[in-house]
């Protein structure tokens, strides 16, 4: 298929190259009735100009990358949601990578967007190692706000959940309930919210005089939550409740437990990491640490074009929102 260019549209419409520039780009500046013959020129030939051609040769595209550890997780998908309307009200368009926790592609994927010279980049590093990367795209004047980050780790922008506290939440919620052995399901390790999340639970497991069993998985993911739950059943002295480091491994423990005929939560309770829809609608609904999952994307693509709109001036801004506990039927009869 022979692809339309702009000459062949100024020769259509009998004009220059530069009058159809004109009318793409500055159509306040053409006489209406020249704007008209042009524009109807380009629906007759069905011109579609080349924009990442032209915002290639201006240096900088209007793609805002989102680069997120498991794109099939709802929560990153919230996260996202909340940040396209913003980006799209700019004039941007949003593009999602996926990193899969692996470092090695990660830095794949970062390797392309800085070739692509995106506008800007959102992202939830794998681990602290991404962070030469992330400098190298900064270097590059690619803005970067880290997504679900604490301030601290890397010195940009950044938007976060206090996870130390969510952690606690969690743990104070089973030991309240009686809980006196709890597991803790989650990991990398690697991955900061996992080891922040462990580290408030920990916290008051050793206020309360609770024994804690930690379980440090492969991923975040539903085997994860029903291989943890594998290994706990063939423990001598079980514990008798679980806090999963997010939603999707607490469903699959939760589903692991019921195949096994563990009753939840009168033989094991559960409860979750992120409150995504899914956590309400289990068969047992879910208990779990609510994050604000589209203000988090909302506020990170905020920041993205402050950084970009003050230029030198900007003042990175670390932003951290507090979660809170949804108890539901996984860890209370009651309920």
């Amino acid at each position: 298929m022979t692809t339309t260019s702009m000459k062949d549209v100024a020769r259509a419409a009998g004009v220059s190259v530069g009058t159809v520039s004109n009318v793409l780009n500055r159509p306040e500046a053409v006489a209406e009735e020249t704007r008209s013959r042009v524009q109807a020129a380009i629906a007759e030939l069905g011109y579609v100009r080349n924009d990442s051609a032209r915002q290639l040769r201006a240096g900088r595209s209007r793609t805002v990358a989102v680069v997120v550890l498991d794109v099939a997780n709802p929560f990153f998908t919230d996260v996202v949601r909340g940040a396209e309307p913003l980006i799209e009200t700019a004039g941007g368009v949003v593009t999602v990578c996926d990193s899969g926790e692996d470092v090695r592609r990660e830095r794949r994927h970062l390797e392309i967007l800085e070739e692509q010279r995106v506008l800007g980049l959102l992202i939830t590093p794998v681990d602290d190692t991404s962070a030469s990367w992330i400098e190298r795209l900064s270097g590059h004047d690619i803005p970067v706000v880290l997504v679900d980050r604490g301030a601290g780790r890397h010195p940009h922008c950044s938007v976060a959940v206090d996870d130390v506290h969510g952690g606690r939440l969690a743990a104070q919620h089973l030991a309240d309930r009686g809980h006196a052995r709890i597991a803790f399901v989650g990991g990398p390790a690697s991955i900061p919210q996992v080891a922040d999340r462990l580290a408030g639970c920990r916290e008051v497991c050793e206020e309360a005089g609770v024994a804690l069993e930690v379980f440090t998985t492969a991923g975040l993911n539903f085997a994860a939550g029903r291989e943890a739950v594998e290994q706990m059943l063939g423990l001598a002295e079980r514990p008798t409740a679980m806090f999963c480091a997010n939603d999707l491994v607490a469903l699959g423990a939760l589903q692991a437990l019921t195949m096994h005929g563990v009753k939840v939560p009168q033989e094991c309770a559960i409860i979750g990491y992120d409150d995504i829809d899914f956590a309400a609608a289990a068969a047992v609904p879910l208990s779990s640490i609510r994050q604000p999952r589209s203000q988090l994307g909302r506020t990170a693509a905020q920041l993205l074009f402050d950084e970009i709109n003050e230029g030198a001036g900007h003042t990175h801004r670390n932003v951290v929102f507090q979660p809170e506990l949804v108890a539901r039927a996984s860890t209370s009869q009651e309920l």
